[in-house]
Protein backbone atom coordinates (compact mmCIF):
# COMPACT_ATOMS: atom_id res chain seq x y z
CA UNK A 1 0.00 0.00 0.00
CA UNK A 2 1.47 3.43 -1.06
CA UNK A 3 2.13 5.34 2.11
CA UNK A 4 0.09 8.31 0.95
CA UNK A 5 -3.25 6.18 1.01
CA UNK A 6 -1.76 4.48 4.21
CA UNK A 7 -1.40 7.53 5.61
CA UNK A 8 -5.54 8.72 4.51
CA UNK A 9 -6.79 6.06 6.73
CA UNK A 10 -8.28 6.57 9.89
CA UNK A 11 -5.97 6.32 12.86
CA UNK A 12 -7.33 3.65 14.23
CA UNK A 13 -7.46 1.50 11.43
CA UNK A 14 -3.54 2.36 10.66
CA UNK A 15 -2.48 1.81 14.48
CA UNK A 16 -4.42 -2.05 14.38
CA UNK A 17 -2.70 -2.61 10.80
CA UNK A 18 0.38 -1.66 11.98
CA UNK A 19 -0.52 -4.00 15.22
CA UNK A 20 -1.30 -6.79 12.90
CA UNK A 21 1.46 -6.50 11.03
CA UNK A 22 3.89 -6.71 14.08
CA UNK A 23 2.04 -9.58 15.19
CA UNK A 24 2.34 -11.14 12.23
CA UNK A 25 6.26 -10.41 11.83
CA UNK A 26 6.61 -11.80 15.20
CA UNK A 27 4.77 -15.51 14.56
CA UNK A 28 7.06 -15.67 11.02
CA UNK A 29 10.33 -15.21 13.15
CA UNK A 30 9.37 -17.80 15.39
CA UNK A 31 8.73 -20.29 12.38
CA UNK A 32 11.93 -19.38 11.11
CA UNK A 33 13.87 -19.83 13.64
CA UNK A 34 12.77 -23.01 14.38
CA UNK A 35 14.20 -24.21 11.50
CA UNK A 36 17.48 -23.74 12.95
CA UNK A 37 16.61 -26.48 15.85
CA UNK A 38 16.15 -23.85 18.31
CA UNK A 39 13.58 -25.26 21.14
CA UNK A 40 10.08 -23.85 21.83
CA UNK A 41 10.89 -23.57 24.87
CA UNK A 42 13.69 -21.16 24.64
CA UNK A 43 11.75 -19.33 21.90
CA UNK A 44 9.18 -18.78 24.51
CA UNK A 45 12.12 -17.64 26.95
CA UNK A 46 13.64 -15.11 24.57
CA UNK A 47 10.50 -13.59 23.79
CA UNK A 48 9.52 -13.41 27.85
CA UNK A 49 13.17 -11.54 27.81
CA UNK A 50 12.71 -9.30 25.75
CA UNK A 51 9.45 -8.42 27.47
CA UNK A 52 10.07 -8.72 30.66
CA UNK A 53 12.35 -5.81 30.59
CA UNK A 54 10.05 -3.50 28.28
CA UNK A 55 7.26 -3.77 30.46
CA UNK A 56 9.51 -3.60 34.11
CA UNK A 57 10.56 0.13 32.33
CA UNK A 58 7.06 0.54 31.58
CA UNK A 59 5.80 -0.14 35.42
CA UNK A 60 8.07 1.89 36.75
CA UNK A 61 8.00 4.63 34.18
CA UNK A 62 4.45 5.03 36.30
CA UNK A 63 6.20 4.88 39.64
CA UNK A 64 3.94 2.16 40.68
CA UNK A 65 4.51 -1.29 42.33
CA UNK A 66 5.42 -3.94 40.22
CA UNK A 67 3.66 -6.67 42.06
CA UNK A 68 -0.04 -5.41 41.84
CA UNK A 69 -2.65 -5.92 44.30
CA UNK A 70 -4.48 -9.37 43.24
CA UNK A 71 -1.65 -11.53 43.22
CA UNK A 72 -3.31 -14.57 42.66
CA UNK A 73 -5.42 -13.76 39.49
CA UNK A 74 -2.03 -12.20 38.26
CA UNK A 75 -0.39 -15.09 38.46
CA UNK A 76 -3.22 -17.22 37.04
CA UNK A 77 -3.42 -14.85 33.99
CA UNK A 78 0.12 -15.33 33.64
CA UNK A 79 0.17 -18.91 33.85
CA UNK A 80 -2.74 -19.21 31.62
CA UNK A 81 -0.94 -16.57 28.85
CA UNK A 82 2.10 -18.89 29.13
CA UNK A 83 0.64 -21.93 28.46
CA UNK A 84 -1.49 -20.11 25.54
CA UNK A 85 1.91 -18.83 23.87
CA UNK A 86 3.67 -22.18 24.34
CA UNK A 87 1.08 -23.48 22.12
CA UNK A 88 0.55 -21.17 19.88
CA UNK A 89 4.20 -21.27 19.24
CA UNK A 90 4.69 -25.12 18.77
CA UNK A 91 1.66 -24.58 15.93
CA UNK A 92 3.68 -22.30 14.05
CA UNK A 93 6.53 -24.43 13.82
CA UNK A 94 4.52 -27.48 12.47
CA UNK A 95 1.51 -25.88 11.11
CA UNK A 96 1.28 -23.39 7.60
CA UNK A 97 0.97 -19.67 9.12
CA UNK A 98 -2.55 -18.95 7.83
CA UNK A 99 -4.02 -22.29 9.40
CA UNK A 100 -2.33 -21.69 12.09
CA UNK A 101 -3.14 -18.14 13.15
CA UNK A 102 -7.03 -18.52 11.64
CA UNK A 103 -7.36 -21.30 14.13
CA UNK A 104 -6.08 -19.01 16.73
CA UNK A 105 -8.79 -16.42 16.17
CA UNK A 106 -11.46 -18.99 17.61
CA UNK A 107 -10.08 -17.07 21.06
CA UNK A 108 -13.37 -14.57 20.80
CA UNK A 109 -15.35 -17.94 20.65
CA UNK A 110 -13.85 -19.28 23.97
CA UNK A 111 -13.77 -16.06 25.48
CA UNK A 112 -17.62 -15.24 25.53
CA UNK A 113 -18.62 -18.73 26.68
CA UNK A 114 -15.88 -18.47 29.50
CA UNK A 115 -17.38 -15.09 29.94
CA UNK A 116 -21.02 -16.02 30.40
CA UNK A 117 -19.96 -19.35 32.97
CA UNK A 118 -17.36 -16.68 35.45
CA UNK A 119 -18.09 -12.97 34.96
CA UNK A 120 -21.81 -13.62 34.39
CA UNK A 121 -22.09 -11.66 31.08
CA UNK A 122 -25.39 -11.57 29.53
CA UNK A 123 -25.26 -13.57 26.20
CA UNK A 124 -26.13 -11.63 23.30
CA UNK A 125 -27.96 -13.43 19.90
CA UNK A 126 -25.39 -11.65 17.87
CA UNK A 127 -22.79 -13.88 20.31
CA UNK A 128 -24.79 -16.93 20.11
CA UNK A 129 -24.76 -16.74 16.01
CA UNK A 130 -21.01 -15.94 16.26
CA UNK A 131 -20.14 -18.86 17.98
CA UNK A 132 -22.25 -21.07 15.47
CA UNK A 133 -20.45 -19.33 12.40
CA UNK A 134 -17.32 -19.53 14.22
CA UNK A 135 -17.70 -23.45 14.97
CA UNK A 136 -18.82 -23.84 11.42
CA UNK A 137 -15.91 -22.61 10.26
CA UNK A 138 -13.95 -24.61 12.29
CA UNK A 139 -15.50 -27.72 10.91
CA UNK A 140 -14.49 -26.52 7.05
CA UNK A 141 -10.63 -25.87 8.70
CA UNK A 142 -10.33 -29.05 10.07
CA UNK A 143 -11.85 -31.11 7.18
CA UNK A 144 -8.47 -32.16 5.61
CA UNK A 145 -7.83 -33.92 9.21
CA UNK A 146 -10.86 -36.45 8.81
CA UNK A 147 -11.54 -36.68 4.96
CA UNK A 148 -9.02 -38.70 3.34
CA UNK A 149 -9.31 -37.39 0.25
CA UNK A 150 -8.09 -34.35 1.06
CA UNK A 151 -4.34 -33.44 1.89
CA UNK A 152 -3.76 -32.09 5.05
CA UNK A 153 -1.39 -29.32 5.78
CA UNK A 154 -1.52 -30.16 9.02
CA UNK A 155 -2.14 -33.44 11.56
CA UNK A 156 -4.89 -33.78 14.37
CA UNK A 157 -1.98 -32.94 17.47
CA UNK A 158 -1.35 -29.57 15.80
CA UNK A 159 -4.91 -28.94 14.96
CA UNK A 160 -5.33 -29.93 18.91
CA UNK A 161 -2.54 -27.69 20.41
CA UNK A 162 -3.56 -24.56 18.37
CA UNK A 163 -7.25 -25.01 19.76
CA UNK A 164 -5.53 -25.28 23.06
CA UNK A 165 -4.00 -22.22 22.41
CA UNK A 166 -6.90 -20.06 21.32
CA UNK A 167 -8.64 -21.52 24.55
CA UNK A 168 -5.71 -20.62 27.02
CA UNK A 169 -5.98 -16.80 25.10
CA UNK A 170 -9.48 -16.93 25.98
CA UNK A 171 -8.78 -17.78 30.01
CA UNK A 172 -5.73 -15.40 30.09
CA UNK A 173 -8.45 -12.79 28.05
CA UNK A 174 -10.93 -13.10 30.76
CA UNK A 175 -8.50 -13.09 33.90
CA UNK A 176 -7.99 -9.44 32.22
CA UNK A 177 -11.30 -8.42 32.01
CA UNK A 178 -11.57 -9.69 35.59
CA UNK A 179 -8.74 -7.19 36.90
CA UNK A 180 -9.50 -4.76 34.47
CA UNK A 181 -13.11 -4.87 36.64
CA UNK A 182 -10.90 -4.62 40.09
CA UNK A 183 -8.97 -1.62 39.09
CA UNK A 184 -5.84 -3.15 38.46
CA UNK A 185 -2.98 -1.24 36.61
CA UNK A 186 -2.69 -2.65 32.92
CA UNK A 187 0.88 -2.07 33.00
CA UNK A 188 1.33 -4.44 35.71
CA UNK A 189 -1.35 -7.14 34.29
CA UNK A 190 1.15 -6.73 31.42
CA UNK A 191 4.34 -7.14 33.47
CA UNK A 192 2.94 -10.53 35.38
CA UNK A 193 2.97 -12.17 31.79
CA UNK A 194 6.50 -12.45 31.02
CA UNK A 195 7.29 -12.33 35.23
CA UNK A 196 5.47 -16.29 34.98
CA UNK A 197 6.84 -17.03 30.99
CA UNK A 198 10.44 -16.51 31.80
CA UNK A 199 10.67 -19.17 34.71
CA UNK A 200 8.37 -21.29 33.73
CA UNK A 201 9.61 -21.91 29.98
CA UNK A 202 13.45 -22.17 31.46
CA UNK A 203 12.23 -24.76 33.56
CA UNK A 204 10.33 -26.71 30.78
CA UNK A 205 13.45 -26.31 28.65
CA UNK A 206 15.62 -28.06 30.93
CA UNK A 207 18.91 -29.01 29.44
CA UNK A 208 17.71 -28.87 25.66
CA UNK A 209 19.05 -25.18 25.66
CA UNK A 210 20.69 -24.50 22.03
CA UNK A 211 23.04 -21.32 21.68
CA UNK A 212 22.30 -20.02 18.95
CA UNK A 213 24.28 -18.70 15.90
CA UNK A 214 24.08 -14.86 15.19
CA UNK A 215 20.84 -15.00 12.53
CA UNK A 216 18.66 -17.25 14.86
CA UNK A 217 19.96 -14.75 18.30
CA UNK A 218 18.66 -11.93 15.69
CA UNK A 219 15.55 -13.47 14.71
CA UNK A 220 14.71 -14.29 18.46
CA UNK A 221 15.78 -10.39 19.26
CA UNK A 222 13.53 -9.39 16.50
CA UNK A 223 11.05 -11.58 17.92
CA UNK A 224 10.56 -9.64 21.17
CA UNK A 225 10.74 -6.21 19.15
CA UNK A 226 8.05 -7.29 17.02
CA UNK A 227 5.61 -8.36 19.94
CA UNK A 228 6.43 -4.77 21.25
CA UNK A 229 5.42 -3.37 18.12
CA UNK A 230 2.16 -5.28 17.86
CA UNK A 231 1.53 -3.97 21.53
CA UNK A 232 2.15 -0.61 21.41
CA UNK A 233 -0.20 -0.78 18.10
CA UNK A 234 -2.73 -2.47 19.74
CA UNK A 235 -2.69 0.18 22.72
CA UNK A 236 -2.93 3.14 20.50
CA UNK A 237 -5.51 1.66 18.34
CA UNK A 238 -7.48 1.19 21.39
CA UNK A 239 -7.19 4.44 22.65
CA UNK A 240 -8.10 5.63 18.78
CA UNK A 241 -11.65 3.56 18.52
CA UNK A 242 -14.02 1.75 20.99
CA UNK A 243 -12.51 -1.69 21.60
CA UNK A 244 -15.19 -3.31 19.00
CA UNK A 245 -13.79 -1.24 16.10
CA UNK A 246 -10.41 -1.80 16.97
CA UNK A 247 -10.79 -5.37 17.57
CA UNK A 248 -12.56 -5.56 14.52
CA UNK A 249 -9.45 -4.35 12.26
CA UNK A 250 -7.15 -6.67 13.80
CA UNK A 251 -8.26 -9.30 11.69
CA UNK A 252 -6.31 -8.47 8.78
CA UNK A 253 -3.53 -10.14 10.39
CA UNK A 254 -5.12 -13.58 9.30
CA UNK A 255 -3.77 -11.92 5.22
CA UNK A 256 -0.64 -11.03 6.66
CA UNK A 257 0.46 -14.31 7.69
CA UNK A 258 -0.92 -16.12 5.31
CA UNK A 259 1.15 -13.48 3.07
CA UNK A 260 4.26 -13.87 4.80
CA UNK A 261 3.87 -18.01 4.75
CA UNK A 262 3.35 -17.75 0.91
CA UNK A 263 6.14 -15.49 0.65
CA UNK A 264 9.22 -16.71 3.15
CA UNK A 265 7.86 -20.23 3.22
CA UNK A 266 6.11 -21.53 -0.03
CA UNK A 267 3.29 -21.70 1.92
CA UNK A 268 -0.26 -21.87 -0.09
CA UNK A 269 -3.82 -22.35 1.99
CA UNK A 270 -5.75 -24.91 1.40
CA UNK A 271 -9.08 -23.97 0.24
CA UNK A 272 -10.64 -25.08 2.98
CA UNK A 273 -8.61 -22.80 5.20
CA UNK A 274 -9.56 -20.20 3.03
CA UNK A 275 -13.55 -20.85 3.38
CA UNK A 276 -12.99 -21.85 7.13
CA UNK A 277 -10.85 -18.67 8.14
CA UNK A 278 -13.74 -16.47 6.23
CA UNK A 279 -16.86 -18.20 8.53
CA UNK A 280 -14.43 -17.32 11.42
CA UNK A 281 -13.20 -14.16 10.93
CA UNK A 282 -17.13 -13.25 10.16
CA UNK A 283 -18.35 -14.83 13.53
CA UNK A 284 -15.63 -13.16 15.52
CA UNK A 285 -16.95 -9.48 13.88
CA UNK A 286 -20.33 -10.57 14.29
CA UNK A 287 -19.97 -11.09 17.73
CA UNK A 288 -17.64 -7.74 18.06
CA UNK A 289 -19.35 -5.32 16.26
CA UNK A 290 -23.14 -6.92 17.55
CA UNK A 291 -21.74 -6.04 20.84
CA UNK A 292 -21.61 -2.35 19.47
CA UNK A 293 -24.51 -2.37 18.57
CA UNK A 294 -25.73 -3.65 21.73
CA UNK A 295 -24.35 -0.86 23.97
CA UNK A 296 -25.51 1.99 21.06
CA UNK A 297 -29.15 0.35 21.93
CA UNK A 298 -29.06 0.19 25.60
CA UNK A 299 -27.32 3.84 25.39
CA UNK A 300 -29.86 5.34 23.06
CA UNK A 301 -32.72 3.78 25.34
CA UNK A 302 -31.54 5.13 28.40
CA UNK A 303 -31.44 9.01 27.42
Amino acid sequence: MPLNVFLLLPPGLRYMALSALGFALMTACVKAVSVYNIPVMEIVAARALVSLVLSYIDVRRKKISIWGTHKSLLIGRGVAGTLAMMAIYYTVTVMPLAEATVIQYLHPVFTAVLALIFLKEKVRSTTILAIVISLTGLGVVVMPTIDPDIVANFSPIALGTALFGAFGSAVAYVIVRCLAQKNEDGSVIIFYFPLVALPMSLILLGDDFVMPDLWPAFLLLMLGVFTQIGQIGLTKAMKCDDAAIATAYSYVQVIFSAALGWVFFDEIPLITTVLGGALIIIGALVNVLGGRMARKLASAEAR
